[in-house]
């Protein structure tokens, strides 16, 4: 399979996994369980599929955020809420989220249980290569829902953090710190500083710093506006390509066509869930 099905594929049904992070039905599940804000309420609810975790192991597989912000949450919210308390407020935040942008007949459709079909295929492929994936070995642990809506949710869910792991390993290997991996990011031109920086709580000096050696290195473009190098955008393209390549595993029992097939009945989905606001960013959570 070519890792760009790979990529492609993951593309196309994040918007159904990574709306959670971003709606309102989630701020909402995780205070009534007893959670105190919203970036209490991400990192516990991400973390809480590996259990009562300490701050460290957060930082470590979470990856690019300044660690005192991880601490002002972990592990202080397992003292108010259990990690299985708090993967059941995400579950009931996903199931009245995918309800509110889906309807009851679309979670009822043929296409749906198709979408779950297949993507539960390759969700179950990447069960079977755990290693190094921390964080994704602690979601292949949980559950499967019966629903189908929540069924698609997990099995993308999986998919999304074996993916994520996979990334962060190539970007070790690269000798990539979590902040540098947001500078390049951000010379990209995808996504804004502000937005990177704030949302992930770096001071400005690290920050500078990191753009300082990223430049050393050869991967940053001296100007008013940061931007990669030649050297730097072949850099991160072999890094995305690894990735890619790093999660063919889970997308080639589906072959070329199921993989097309997932994608083409996931799009209205994804878009559906687009449509009625789910990932709209909350700034007050930076």
């Amino acid at each position: 399979m070519d890792p760009m099905v790979a990529r492609k594929t993951w593309q196309t049904l994040e918007p159904v996994h990574g709306m959670i992070y971003f709606a309102p039905e989630g701020r909402e599940a995780y205070s009534a369980a007893g959670l105190r804000g919203n970036r209490m309420g991400y990192f516990a609810s991400r973390a809480a599929a590996m259990g009562p975790v300490p701050a460290d192991v957060v930082i470590a597989t979470f990856f690019n955020f300044e660690p005192s912000l991880v601490r002002a949450s972990i592990p202080e919210a397992w003292t108010l809420a259990t990690p299985e308390r708090v993967l059941a407020a995400r579950l009931d935040a996903v199931d009245r989220a995918l309800r509110r942008a889906w309807g009851d007949d679309v979670i009822a459709s043929p296409d749906l249980s198709e979408a779950v079909a297949l993507a539960r295929i390759a969700a179950l492929a990447a069960t079977e290569h755990p290693a190094g994936r921390p964080l994704f070995a602690g979601h292949a642990a949980l559950p499967w829902p019966d629903e189908p809506h929540l069924a698609l949710w997990h099995a993308q869910a999986l998919l999304r953090e074996f993916r994520g792991d996979g990334h962060i390993a190539m970007l070790v290997s690269e000798g990539l710190s979590g902040i540098e991996a947001l500078v390049l990011h951000e010379a990209t031109g995808e996504i804004s500083s502000p937005i990177l920086q704030t949302s992930r709580a770096w001071p400005d000096d690290e920050w500078t710093a990191a753009i300082e050696r990223l430049t050393t290195r050869g991967f940053l473009e001296l100007g008013e506006e940061l931007r990669l190098s030649d050297a730097g955008r072949s850099h991160r393209r072999y890094v995305e390509d690894r990735t890619d390549a790093l999660a063919v595993v889970a997308y080639a029992p589906l072959g070329d066509d199921g993989a097309q097939r997932l994608r083409e009945i996931s799009r209205p989905l994804s878009r559906a869930v687009i449509d009625a606001g789910l990932l709209i960013p909350d700034p007050s959570a930076w």
